[in-house]
């Protein structure tokens, strides 16, 4: 920074005093936050109780700026001032003391910045208190990154039991996608490249009893986490666990919630102190909250950015919601409810969301009333978004992602719980260190080179991008969101019959999906039933275009235990049926008169065979 231009004759021992005008509310804000955060390495005091014993600086110098004045007797004022009182109570110039130093032209644009804002301080001081309330004192952040560990910890317990005793009819060896003979062909085919397209723990151990031992493994793993032992090393086993099941999996594991848990879980490892046991409140790095709100930021925002992109015009004209409640994977009874309210409303209830949606992943980063509006303002949609719908984990995921935004003083106000002691947290708010940094550094730069195509999509993206951005697909832990991009306006149903004379048929019922037409939908989640999603997956596609399609019914064939048990209930028990069929039906809601008059939530027109009538082999 440039020399002082003057200099006092009785400059403070020992510490630099920072001067500002004392009758300003503006001033006092910030004079009271720096005194937090530099209090230990800079005195401040009011310009007027000071001003007799530094003659050398006119008395109107007080009125236009802050003043800084240095055990060597050098004064500052303005944007130097803060700049240089910033260096002395952090000890580093930070970037903007950088740019003002050796930018050209960063010093005049700096102090002209300072000029505009000291000449609108009253209206500033208004925007503050608004924005930021009435203290501009540093925030801890120790509760709600602990309760996220916590949350996280759940979910993941939820993830491998709700996967656990789905994989036998799944993913097992008489399953209908079995993991092993994937995992077989791919080598032969991949060779030494398999270990990074298809990163898993099966190729060391298998894809058989191996997998049961990563479902087991991770609920004792997320105990551990909850008990907070070891965290890093938890989060690193559960993210290897699940992406190896992830990979197993095939097409039953690929949906965005199994990638966001992944994503998630590996961007915790530096926000978790580095410890074998952690305390049950704790500082994190702002690094490593700011990665999760990037991620949070990231899952919200595309989710609004690709249903307009998409041009579809359910989305663009407001009315897909007419159509969404009865058309999503597994609705509830609420959704059904929320399906009969007027067209009206249901617009509004669409430019809502993507008012929320569009709007609240910003303030995230903003001011912290503002940040605490955005993190509310996601967790309260996907709490509607859970109401009507069933989502697995992942309304419950997002829910916890807003936690470590919302600091400690939002948490004692709103619900009594006790703040650290302002030295205590001081104490643990420390710079990421190096290795925590270098990381934070490649999980940012992976998430922009995966982002930036779903944003730009008509730019030309050269050879060496396209391959920057495969490999980081390939790792299935930074990734490109965005749900829903194109709304289904209807909802075909494949319901699977079984006959043992080619006359009389038998539906075979499942568990959650639409079927039988007086059973209300309910909820399941967080638990998946992945044969059911897919199922929905299959009804909007060509029967060829779902080869596990073929598998589900020779094991209905033969009745598979491992496959019937997917399902509701076995209508043929004593022997397999002689006969097999899948329609594709038409389902819609009823109205609330019909409800009443004939018991049904659903009415279905008949459209195509799935599969025509076939005699079991």
């Amino acid at each position: 920074m440039p020399a002082s231009p003057l200099r006092v004759a009785s400059p403070p021992t020992g510490r630099p005093l920072l001067l500002w005008d004392g009758d300003c509310r503006f001033c006092r804000l910030w004079a009271d936050r720096w005194r937090e955060e530099y209090g230990a390495r800079v005195d401040f005091a009011p310009a007027r109780s000071q001003a007799g014993r530094f003659p050398e600086i006119p008395a109107a110098a007080f009125d236009e700026a802050v003043q800084f004045v240095t055990p060597d007797g050098r004064v500052f004022a303005g944007a130097a001032a803060l700049l240089h009182a910033r260096a002395h109570g952090t000890g580093r110039p930070g970037l903007l003391g950088r740019i003002y130093a050796r930018v050209p032209g960063g010093a005049w644009l700096l102090e002209a910045a300072y000029r505009l804002v000291a000449r609108r301080r009253g209206r500033l001081y208004a925007l503050t208190r608004a924005v930021c309330g009435p203290s501009l004192a540093p925030l801890s952040y120790s509760f709600g990154p602990a309760l996220f560990i916590r949350a996280l910890a759940v979910i993941y317990a939820l993830a491998f039991a709700s996967l656990w005793w789905q994989l036998p009819g799944l993913i097992g060896p008489e399953g209908l996608l079995p993991a092993q003979p994937f995992l077989d062909a791919e080598a032969r085919q991949l060779g030494a490249a398999r270990w990074w397209e298809l990163p898993t723990l099966s190729w060391i151990f298998g894809g058989g009893a191996f997998l049961h031992v990563l479902c087991g493994g991770g609920l004792l793993l997320s105990g551990a986490l909850f008990a907070r032992l070891a965290p890093p090393l938890c989060l690193l086993l559960l993210w290897a666990a699940y992406l190896s099941l992830v990979v197993a999996g095939q097409e039953f594991l690929g949906f965005q919630w199994d990638l966001l848990l992944l994503e998630t879980g590996l961007l915790t490892v530096l926000l978790v102190p580095w410890r074998w046991r952690a305390p049950a409140r704790f500082e994190p790095p702002r690094i490593a909250r700011w990665l999760l709100g990037w991620l949070l930021f990231r899952l919200m925002f595309m989710s609004a950015y690709v249903k307009l992109a998409s041009g579809d015009p359910t989305w663009r004209d407001l009315t897909a919601l007419t159509h969404h409640y009865q058309t999503q994977p597994l609705p509830t009874w609420l959704g059904w409810w929320m399906h009969q309210l007027p067209a009206g409303v249901q617009r509004a209830s669409c430019a809502a969301m993507f008012l929320v949606e569009f709007t609240a992943p910003f303030l995230l980063f903003g001011p912290r009333r503002l940040r605490r509006l955005g993190a509310l303002a996601l967790a309260g949609l996907q709490l509607v978004i859970a109401a009507t719908g069933n989502y697995t984990f992942f309304n419950l995921l997002t829910i916890a992602l807003c936690l470590p935004l919302l600091d400690d003083a939002w948490w004692a106000r709103g619900f009594g719980v006790a703040p650290r002691p302002q030295a205590e947290s001081a104490g643990e708010r420390r710079p990421a260190g190096p290795a925590r940094r270098a990381a934070a550094a490649l999980l940012l730069a992976a998430s922009l080179v995966i982002t930036l195509p779903g944003l730009l999509r008509e730019v030309d993206w050269p050879g060496w991008y396209a391959s920057a951005y495969r490999a980081v697909a390939l790792t299935r832990s930074v990734n490109r969101y965005g749900l829903f991009a194109v709304m289904t306006t209807r909802r075909p149903e494949i319901v699977i019959e079984g006959s043992r004379d080619g006359r009389t048929w038998i539906p075979y019922e499942f568990r959650w999906k639409a079927g039988d037409l007086r059973r209300a939908p309910g909820w399941v989640a967080p638990h998946q039933p992945r044969l059911d999603w897919q199922m929905w997956f299959a009804a909007l596609g060509h029967p060829r275009q779902e080869p596990w399609m073929a598998a589900l019914f020779r094991g209905l064939a033969r009745n598979s235990p491992p496959i019937l048990r997917l399902l509701a209930a076995n209508p043929f028990p004593d022997q397999p049926p002689a006969y097999l069929r899948a329609i594709v039906y038409d389902y819609a809601f009823t109205t609330p008169a019909e409800l009443r008059r004939t018991g049904a939530w659903w009415r279905r027109t008949a459209v195509d065979y799935h599969l025509p009538p076939t005699r079991v082999p």
